[in-house]
């Protein structure tokens, strides 16, 4: 993973060149020449995975510069660094296109910590991509079978980023979900689970305990993305919505060491919250 730091203390950059490299995290790229402005075109012609850079620079804010690189379609995950971590400029920073904050003085640990949660969220979204690309090579279909699949795709994207995809329930959830879908029924509310196991499965019982620990492996992940990033996007979407917030809570809690058992999952929850999600 190339790394590019924008930064205009040299100091900074040397120690986190130091830290990047010494931990096998990625290489530096490189690092824009001394100039007021930094050089947005010479950020892009490095095409780095990850930018570092800092929010106070002679002439210019951090927030500016990943402005305007967004603007100019750079894809390169941003992480500010900053004196300053106001509420305000934290909001102004993720509206900007910031990925992830770290405070200054920085810190090995932290840095560590949060280049590696930058590193799986680079891995997930090229697992979606290529998800996409296969969905999209079944496109030659007719205009029905492609409209009929789209809230199915809908489904398989929310289960990666939840990073449920490689569980073996998931595939059982889908199942539940497609027949619920084709049955026209926006939630599972006059549906009992191991019912609808009995239906759609030989063996209900195995079908539902890998459904159970599937969303448990959910909760999970969505538990540790919100310790890492309280304000992530994927976070603040499904917390509430796929589970309750309180055993959310109460998993981040146990992850923490503060409880001794996690939060707890309903199944009805979280098929009703996905086929809300289908249908939008």
């Amino acid at each position: 993973m190339n790394f590019c730091i924008v930064e205009d203390d040299l100091s900074v950059i040397s120690n986190l060149e130091e830290i990047i490299e010494s931990n096998n995290l990625g290489e530096v790229c490189g690092s824009p020449e001394e100039q007021s402005p930094p050089n947005v075109d010479e950020i892009m012609a490095l095409n780095p995975d990850v930018v570092l850079l800092d929010f106070l620079m002679p002439d210019v804010d951090g927030i500016q510069v990943i402005t305007e690189l967004r603007k100019r379609g750079c894809t390169a995950k941003c992480i500010m660094i900053s004196q300053v971590s106001t509420k305000e400029l934290i909001m102004k920073a993720y509206n900007a296109g910031v990925d992830f904050f770290i405070s200054k003085p920085i810190n090995v640990i932290e840095i560590k910590r949060v280049i590696q949660n930058v590193m799986k969220q680079i891995e997930m979204e090229q697992k979606l991509s290529s998800i996409r690309k296969m969905f999209q090579s079944d496109v030659e279909g007719p205009a029905e079978k492609e409209e009929k699949d789209i809230p199915i795709r809908k489904l398989q994207l929310i289960l990666n980023q939840l990073g449920m995809s490689g569980e073996k329930g998931s595939k059982d959830i889908v199942k539940v979900c497609k027949y619920l879908y084709e049955q026209e029924k926006s939630t599972m509310s006059q549906e009992n689970v191991g019912r609808l196991c009995e239906m759609l499965s030989d063996n209900p019982k195995s079908m539902e305990q890998r459904i159970r620990r599937a969303i448990a492996k959910g909760m999970t992940n969505l538990a540790n993305l919100g310790i890492e990033d309280f304000m992530n996007d994927t976070f603040t979407r499904y917390s509430s919505t796929l589970f309750s917030f309180e055993g959310i809570k109460t998993e981040m809690d146990y992850i923490r060491g503060k409880r001794t058992s996690g939060g707890k999952i309903s199944i009805k929850k979280f098929i009703n919250g996905l086929l809300v999600f289908m249908d939008q």
